[in-house]
């Protein structure tokens, strides 16, 4: 109860200075939906830029959703971060002036607890593991864990995996933890990304990704842990020497929309829009894999090393202990880790996929 009360609280005195600037500017305070001559219109909003796999995606997901209804459904998308922060952007959704957003699970978790599983290190084996929990039932109840906090998640983008990479000011190549000892990276704000930074050595340091070129290039941090579709689109890596592939977390985009929103459609066109965000997520994943191989061997081309003699088991022993932290030894959490590290596996007494117990 407390959590969503803060949270609005949180937004109403954000909205009170800084959204309705924003808002009025784009025409946007007639709600988070509204009926045009065409047919009803969803607002989705998100701060990737227009060339990333994601926004692609997205762009699928409004050309689908259009088709399916014939016009009566449409999505109008702010790309760029026209509208602000992922985070102003959840607390904008649960109020209800906005629809649809697309997020990382890391802000997220600040919102609806148990989705701070995904920032748990090396809890996937590979990217295969990762979709067969994502496609199941526990990715189903995943996507449901956000509604008693007034946001509905409908499906899933592949993010790749996160890594980190240390900038030309501080030139540096990192293959074991001890590499990162002392360094500042750049994090999201989450308790759990900070955690993970402070375990390897590092001092996180949660700024917005919007300025993480300049303080890259300034040297006001000396690295930062993402994708290469994200360190390539935002052009990152004209400010990056070495870009080491330990892949800590493999962390989803999520799709979510606000549960208001949702209950104000109808259950045809309920039905019209999950269809085209599972097909939207079917056709971004195709799109993911096919810009993560060319983005990075660009990246590659442009003088970045890229580190692949890494020791992973080294980064994966020393951020262990975060799955002994008091968030993640309750019961429930605890026993969601152990369902999740069992999907897809095949040995004698594994429990069956998604049985919970």
């Amino acid at each position: 109860m407390s959590g969503p009360k803060t949270t609005l609280s949180r937004a109403a005195v954000g909205l009170a200075f800084t959204a309705p600037l924003t808002l009025v500017a784009w025409g946007l305070w007639v709600g988070a939906t509204s009926p045009e001559a065409s047919g009803r219109v969803l607002r989705l909003a998100h701060s990737l830029n227009r060339d990333h796999p994601v926004h692609k995606g997205m762009e699928f997901m409004a050309a689908d959703v259009d088709r399916r209804s014939d016009g009566q459904l449409q999505i109008e998308i702010y790309a760029d971060g026209q509208l602000g922060p992922e985070r102003d952007l959840i607390e904008l959704i649960q109020i209800g002036s906005l629809a649809m957003t697309k997020v990382s699970t890391a802000p997220l978790e600040n919102f609806s607890p148990l989705i701070k599983v995904f920032s748990l290190p090396y809890l996937f084996r590979d990217h295969e593991h990762f979709w067969q929990m994502a496609n199941g039932p526990i990715g189903r109840e995943l996507l449901d864990a956000s509604v008693p906090y007034r946001l509905k998640g409908l499906t899933y983008f592949d993010a790749g995996a996160r890594s980190f990479y240390i900038s030309k000011k501080r030139n540096k190549v990192v293959r074991h933890p001890d590499d990162l000892d002392g360094l500042s990276i750049r994090v999201q704000r989450s308790r759990t990304a900070v955690r993970l930074v402070e375990l390897l050595g590092a001092k996180p340091i949660p700024i917005p990704f919007g300025e993480l070129y300049t303080a890259l290039d300034t040297g006001t941090v000396d690295g930062a842990e993402n994708n290469p579709p994200s360190l390539y689109t935002t052009r990152q890596y004209e400010v990056t020497a070495a870009y080491t592939l330990n892949e800590h977390t493999i962390v989803p985009d999520i799709l979510i929309i606000g549960v208001e929103t949702w209950n104000r459609l109808s259950p045809e066109e309920q039905g019209w829009l999950q269809a085209s965000a599972d097909a939207a997520s079917v056709h971004q994943r195709k799109l993911w894999a096919e810009a993560e191989a060319e983005m990075l061997q660009i990246i590659e081309d442009s003088g970045v090393q890229v580190v692949r003699d890494v020791d992973r088991d080294a980064f994966r022993a020393r951020t262990e202990p975060m799955y002994e932290d008091d968030e993640f030894a309750r019961p429930e959490v605890r026993n969601l880790i152990r369902r999740i590290r069992a999907v897809g596996e095949t040995r004698a007494g594994a429990e069956p996929e998604g049985e919970a117990s």
